[in-house]
């Protein structure tokens, strides 16, 4: 599996009990979002054409809790591509370790101008395929 972001959990990340908030890990998930998204589209352009991505839906699953110091791999595929949404699949892991912190599937519309999903066709089906990890990279 590929991972684009490695976080080190600091003090700010932090709830009462000395763990990472349930808050955050949504910070973790996007920050590897827009890793992946940026090393694989050109989100100017896509900007260019009035072209943005929305998140719709984010279901979590809270596996282990993450201590403060701990240092921590996201990563991200897609697992479904819809007609007018998209399903990302990501991962927080101890890095070092197969131990999962959180898990999430993540689903993503690409809207235009006017605010309206897009079809997943054509140059846009294109692009979002850029974001799966080759088969050859996955565990």
């Amino acid at each position: 599996m590929k991972y684009l972001t490695e976080i080190k959990v600091r003090g700010y990340h932090a709830d009462f009990y000395g763990h990472v908030n349930n808050a955050r890990y949504l910070e973790f998930f996007e920050e590897d979002r827009w890793a992946v998204l940026e090393s694989k589209i050109d989100l100017r352009k896509w900007a260019e054409r009035g072209l943005i991505f929305l998140v719709v839906n984010i279901n979590v699953n809270y596996r282990s809790a993450v201590p403060v110091g701990a240092i921590l791999v996201v990563s991200t595929d897609v697992a479904e591509i819809g007609r007018r949404s998209v399903v990302l699949q990501q991962k927080i892991l101890f890095k070092g370790s197969d131990k999962v912190a959180a898990d999430a599937l993540i689903t993503f519309v690409v809207a235009d101008k006017s605010g309206k999903a897009v079809v997943m066709e054509g140059e846009i089906l294109k692009e979002i395929e850029k974001i799966k990890i080759p088969e050859t990279e996955t565990c």
